[in-house]
This record gives C-alpha cells, sequence and structure tokens, in this order.
C-alpha cells in the first residue's frame, strides 16, 4: 500500500459523509444508513466501495440519475421469496430492506430469496452476506455489476460485469468463514483505487485489446478485466448475472448501464440475496461446531515453504476492523484532495494528529459547517 495517505477514525469518516449526502437531499436517516455502510465498507478494508465512492453517488444525486427520495416496496412475494423494486435509490437502502425480509421470512420458512431490480450500486458484497450471521443464519448474495468490464470469453464485447458473489458461514469460537469476490481477477474499483494512489497494475488483471497484459490504469478504458479461471470465471460471470439480474428483472448484458461514465440513466441494477436458517436443518450449535473444526483444519494444515499462515476467506478483512478501528482508516491524499475541493464547506475537514512512531497523520475528526447557503449550494463539480 502507497504511504500517501491519511487515516481518520472511522465515527468521523461515517459522520461526514452522512453530512454530505444530507447536502444533497437524501433524508437524514437514509443519509446515516448508506453513510454507515461506506465506511464500514472503508473499514474493512473494501476501499474500493467507501468513501472513494462518495463523488460519483453525488453525481449521480445531482444530474438525476439516483432517486433521492424512493418509494422501496415489494412487487412479487410468496412465503420464502419476493423481488422488491428499488424505485432506483441509493442500493445501500434496496439491499438492506432485502435482507432484512429474507432474514424474517427465513425464520419461518427456513430458506428465503430475495431480489432487487431499479437497485443502484451498493458497496461490498460482504456487508450483506454478513448480515444474516446475526440470526445464526447463512447469507449467499449476488450482484450485478454498474459497468461491463468482461467480455465472454475468447470475445471482445464487453457485456458482463465483475458480477460478484459474496458468502457469509457462521461458526462458533471462531470467526464466521466470509467470502467476497468479484467473478473477475480483480474487482473495477481496485482499478479505480490504483489509478487514484497512482499506482500501476499487475500483470494478470487487464489485456488490451490485443491480448496484451494492461498495467496502467489510467488506460483501463483501452481493454478489459480477465476472468477468474479463465472460462471458468466468464461462466460463472454470466451464472451469477442470470440469478441477480435476469431473475429479478434487472439489467444485463448489453442493458447494464456504465454507471463510471453515464450519470443520468437509470441503471435498474439487479441484486439477490439468499438466507438460510441454520436451525431448519438441525441445530445451530453443532453446525457451528463443525464449522469450528473445519477452520482449524485448514489453518493448521501443512504449508509450502516461505508460507507464514493459511488464510481463511474474510480473516484480514476483519484483521483490518479491528486494526483501522484502533489506528484509523487508511485515506488516500489524492481521495481527500479531491473531497476538499469539490465541497463547499469554509473549515478544512481534516485535522492532523503526527505520530512520532508513524510516518502518517491522522485525521481524528472531520469538522463541517453546517451554514444554510453551504447546504443549498450542493458540492461543486465540473
Amino acid at each position: 500500500m502507497s504511504t500517501d495517505f491519511v487515516r481518520v477514525h472511522h465515527d468521523a469518516l461515517r459522520d461526514f459523509i452522512a453530512s454530505a449526502f444530507q447536502a444533497e437531499g437524501l433524508p437524514a436517516a437514509d443519509a446515516m444508513k448508506v453513510a454507515r455502510l461506506m465506511a464500514e465498507a472503508d473499514l474493512q478494508g473494501s476501499d474500493g466501495h467507501g468513501v472513494i465512492r462518495l463523488v460519483p453517488y453525488i453525481k449521480r444525486i445531482q444530474q438525476g440519475g439516483i432517486n433521492k427520495t424512493p418509494n422501496i416496496r415489494v412487487i412479487h412475494e410468496r412465503a420464502a421469496s419476493a423481488v422488491i423494486h428499488g424505485d432506483n435509490g441509493m442500493g445501500h437502502l434496496v439491499v438492506s430492506q432485502a435482507v432484512d425480509l429474507a432474514i424474517e421470512k427465513a425464520k419461518t420458512a427456513g430458506v428465503a430469496w430475495v431480489g432487487c431490480r431499479y437497485s443502484n450500486h451498493a458497496g461490498p458484497a460482504s456487508l450483506y452476506a454478513r448480515k444474516p450471521l446475526e440470526h445464526d443464519m447463512l447469507g449467499l448474495y449476488f450482484a450485478v455489476g454498474n459497468a461491463n468490464h468482461l467480455p465472454p470469453w475468447g470475445g471482445m464485447d464487453m457485456l458482463l460485469s465483475t458480477n460478484p458473489i459474496a458468502a457469509g458461514i457462521p461458526a462458533g469460537d471462531e470467526p464466521p468463514v466470509v467470502l467476497d469476490m468479484a467473478t473477475t481477477v480483480a474487482a473495477y474499483g481496485k482499478v479505480k483505487v490504483k489509478a487514484k494512489r497512482g499506482e500501476m497494475m499487475p500483470e494478470g488483471w487487464m489485456i488490451d485489446r490485443q491480448g496484451k497484459p494492461l498495467t496502467d490504469p489510467k488506460r483501463a478504458e483501452e481493454g478489459f478485466l480477465l476472468p477468474i479461471g479463465e472460462h471458468k470465471g466468464y461462466g460463472l460471470a454470466l451464472m451469477v448475472g442470470l440469478l441477480a439480474g435476469t431473475l429479478s428483472g434487472a439489467a444485463m448484458g448489453k442493458d447494464v448501464i456504465d454507471f463510471n461514465a453515464d450519470f443520468k440513466t437509470i441503471t435498474n441494477t439487479g441484486q439477490a440475496i439468499l438466507v438460510i436458517d441454520l436451525s431448519a436443518f438441525g441445530d445451530p450449535a453443532d453446525f457451528k461446531s463443525r464449522v469450528d473444526t473445519l477452520v482449524r483444519d485448514m489453518r493448521n494444515s501443512a504449508r509450502l515453504p516461505g508460507v507464514e499462515r493459511i488464510w481463511l476467506p474474510g480473516e484480514q478483512s476483519r484483521g483490518k476492523r479491528h486494526r483501522y478501528a484502533e489506528q484509523g482508516i487508511p485515506v488516500p491524499v489524492a481521495v481527500k484532495q479531491d473531497l476538499d475541493s469539490r465541497k463547499p464547506f469554509t473549515v478544512a475537514a481534516w485535522v492532523y494528529l503526527p505520530k512520532e512512531e508513524q510516518n502518517f497523520a491522522v485525521a481524528t475528526k472531520l469538522d463541517w459547517v453546517n451554514k444554510k447557503e453551504s447546504i443549498t449550494q450542493g458540492w461543486a463539480f465540473d
């Protein structure tokens, strides 16, 4: 990671984001819910889905691409399933309602599937797969990405997105097993982070239209992402899109809108959540005990030379949650400067407290001047 960053406390970053959304007309409760999920994304190290997304989100709000006061509602429903119409609201709000509904249905049906249409980008998939864990349930989450960066295997027309999948599996004494992965080698959000930091991409993330490695993230539009496992990743991206998009009545394939370039057109983003109540399959405590055993077997298994530790899915993100909660969330200086240059508030948002033992500053507070004229003006964009 580049050291060209500052750190900010989680609560301060959350409040910063919430204030920005409120300034653009989102109801206070909705603004805080979205801000909480965005700050949590940064807290767990999913920095391609955190505060770095604030500027494009607000651009979409200002240009009419997102409904600030949506009527999020159920339009199809059975005992163990539902489809939610997001009314083009913030994806975080739409998917959160879908997960809550799936959890309630699973309490009686044992299993529940809830899909979303007319949603928007909602941040890292793991945030939603983790939520059922609090109820002794497991979660499987699927989504259609918000821009196509992947062609069919062997093709050149970008008809698929990164189409992420996530799974949250509860454990007993061990941490839960949480998988969050794109169906491409790297999520496009990571490409954006590399570009923001001024870093090059490793070979294997992207290729250009001649099939040669593309490592400059600022040239990303000249090529496309590579799927995991070659043709297998292409097939997985297609299946996830069919489940999260087509089944829900959302955009898929050539109908997907590139929300990085088009801030006005409704994206009709699709997501889906599958929730399974452990008690429908036996004693939850027994299941979690067996998960503990498997986790320990994996962690304690023989390692190849030079490998210090075998990691379980979600362990490194969990470590970042603890570390960043104590030390502060790292935010690239370029992102901070971009935010500072766009907001209309008159007091600097970042307060630096140098630490002798570290070569970076810690931003401990984000002060916003809530002047009426500043709130009215909103954020400035070119």
